[in-house]
């Protein structure tokens, strides 16, 4: 006689799965009203941009050869119009818009396109790099607003909902979930982004993430991708982060961000070990600008800050992010361990030196696109590797350091002929050099010298 048991415990299992897909679709938020009730207040934003170019092809050699043999001289050059699009949301109904400060980088004007199919010149109230965030305005009056929400009620595995125009197609919506929270970009110091799967494309930027009361809860930034499409991972602008900026920028044009004046890096199992801490956790100092805040309050290399003003800080990306929130002019209290031993100082918040502020146009190198996350090397690090100086790298992503063969732990001691004492030597040396140029990098890796060619990329952002 045949046993029943497969087939009872086939049917167990279908059961089961039948009533999984029953609950979650049960739990699963109906986007249809909040779509309806918020997209009024979500805009489309079409920048332009005029740039200078020659009317022929572009090669200077057939030029050349133009001008040397049959007496042609080049066309003159006459101006390109390059037009971006992207999105945005209104915050207030006398016309204040939020968007990407991507979106309208570098832009001769900039265009917001209403709900109503009204099209509005906007004028730029300000803009912050460091967040991406811009703030822009219309000449218009009793238009939809978003609701703000707080991200901190967000919990991974919460639904999200975006609204924006992907390759022009507007008020597309697209939902997903919350991956992750206060997640740290090699090449963003001051977000602690919203990682969500919500599919986010060209032309989402500067949208809005709403949560499913329908409350804007982040501004979609930035995805990663190998291929300039979407592929799982999104990332969003804190609303909270978002609102402080737009404070500033409102007020003075401007953003002003507090400054600590350290290099920093994470710690290890192995280096909460050797300084006596319970868990690997907080930002250890490798280094310390001399007259920076941090110098003035007595922070050493080697300290490790496990909190600040009471928040503690687990990764050592949350200190920067910390600190930048921080208002310039005031007195934090932070925690550190030193010598096994915690003790707490207090730092007179200065302001983040305005060419550290500076943003990249678009005819410079994008350095975030490099890949790398680079500190000065301690006294000690340059003993045992011999050197006299150099800029250490932490970290390696996707991008050209990652396509060169960098990897974490070189240390680069000379950029074409210039030589390189620490990391802002690098910035330096590279901001001077033309974007799309490959130069030779010399490179220290497990006592060994290399050259390594690094091309240099333009600023492209992903609009």
């Amino acid at each position: 006689m045949r046993s029943t048991k497969p087939l009872t415990v086939w049917l167990f299992a279908v059961m089961t799965a039948l009533s999984a897909n029953v609950s979650f679709a049960d739990t699963a938020p109906d986007f249809a009203d909040i779509v309806a009730d918020v997209s009024p207040s979500v805009v489309n934003i079409s920048s332009t941009i005029k740039t200078k170019r020659s009317q022929a092809s572009g090669n200077e050699d057939i030029q050349e050869l133009l001008r040397r043999f049959y007496g042609l001289e080049s066309q003159p050059t006459q101006p390109r119009v390059q037009q971006s699009f992207g999105s945005g949301f209104i915050i207030s109904s006398d016309g204040y818009v939020l968007t990407n400060n991507h979106v309208i980088d570098g832009a001769d004007k900039v265009i917001v396109r209403l709900s109503d199919r009204r099209e509005i010149e906007a004028k730029v109230i300000g803009t912050d790099p460091r967040t991406d965030i811009a703030l822009i305005k219309i000449a218009a009056k009793d238009l939809p607003t978003v609701r703000i929400g707080k991200p901190a009620d967000l919990r991974v595995g919460d639904w999200v909902l975006a609204i924006g125009s992907p390759f022009g197609f507007d008020y597309s919506a697209t939902s997903g979930i919350v991956s992750a929270k206060a997640r740290a970009l090699p090449s963003e110091a001051y977000v602690p982004f919203i990682q969500t799967d919500v599919a986010i494309n060209p032309g989402n930027s500067g949208g809005p993430l709403f949560n499913s009361q329908g409350e804007v809860v982040g501004i979609n930034s930035q995805i990663y991708s190998r291929s300039g499409g979407f592929m799982g991972l999104s990332f969003s602008i804190p609303m909270d982060v978002a609102m402080e900026v737009v404070q500033q920028l409102r007020d003075k044009g401007k953003v002003s961000r507090g400054w600590l004046g350290v290099a920093i890096q994470e710690v290890t199992k192995d280096l909460a070990d050797a300084y006596g801490l319970p868990r690997p956790a907080g930002a250890l100092i490798a280094s310390v600008e001399p007259k920076s805040p941090a110098d003035k309050a007595g922070l050493k290399a080697g300290d490790i800050v496990t909190q600040f003003n009471g928040k503690d800080i687990n990764l050592s990306a949350e200190l920067p992010q910390a600190i930048g929130r921080a208002t310039v002019g005031e007195t934090y209290t932070m925690t550190l361990f030193r010598e096994r031993k915690a003790q707490t100082v207090s730092i007179m918040m200065e302001a983040l030196p305005e060419e550290d502020v500076a943003a990249e146009s678009a005819d410079q190198p994008d350095l975030s696109r490099l890949g790398m996350r680079l500190r000065d090397l301690q006294p000690i690090e340059k003993q045992q590797l011999k050197v006299t100086g150099g800029a250490l790298i932490v970290q390696v992503v996707e991008g050209s350091g990652a396509e060169a063969g960098l990897r974490p732990g070189d240390v680069i001691t000379q950029v074409g002929s210039t030589a390189i004492d620490g990391a802002r030597d690098f910035v330096a040396a590279v901001r001077k050099l033309k974007p799309g140029s490959t130069v030779p990098l010399r490179v220290t890796r497990q006592g060994n010298t290399q050259i390594v060619a690094l091309k240099i990329e333009a600023a492209e952002p992903n609009k």
